[in-house]
């Protein structure tokens, strides 16, 4: 397998690192200038990035903050993708929960069978 390169691009660094599904998804957060590296904005997807270098972006409600450790040379599965960067985020103490399940909602055919049973008239 080839060395890995010194330099890497941001958007695709971003997409080696499984933080965005497709590359034109990271380009479009750092065009839009989400991105930033060692504090700085970033302005192209071309910026280059080493290890070392800090990101900040935002992914869904969070704001991430990583290191970069080593740049990729395959966007490859995600237990390799976890090995390019250390994750900086603070950790919230209240995570967002899921809503449960009350009970509520359509009925089993069984407790349908007992509606209708007690709906029919004796007679």
């Amino acid at each position: 397998m080839a060395d890995a390169p010194a330099k890497l691009r941001i958007d695709k660094w971003l997409w080696h690192a499984r933080f965005f599904k497709t590359r034109s998804l990271a380009a479009k957060q750092v065009s839009g200038g989400h991105v930033r590296i060692n504090g700085d904005r970033a302005q192209k997807p071309a910026q280059t990035v080493g290890p070392g270098d800090v990101l900040t972006f935002a992914q869904g409600c969070v704001i991430r903050v990583v290191q970069v450790e080593i740049l990729g040379a395959r966007r490859g599965p995600a237990t390799e993708a976890r090995t390019l960067y250390t994750d900086l985020t603070e950790e919230k103490d209240n995570p967002p929960q899921n809503p449960g399940f009350e009970g509520k909602g359509r009925p089993t055919k069984k407790d349908r069978r007992a509606l209708d049973l007690s709906r029919t008239p004796k007679g």
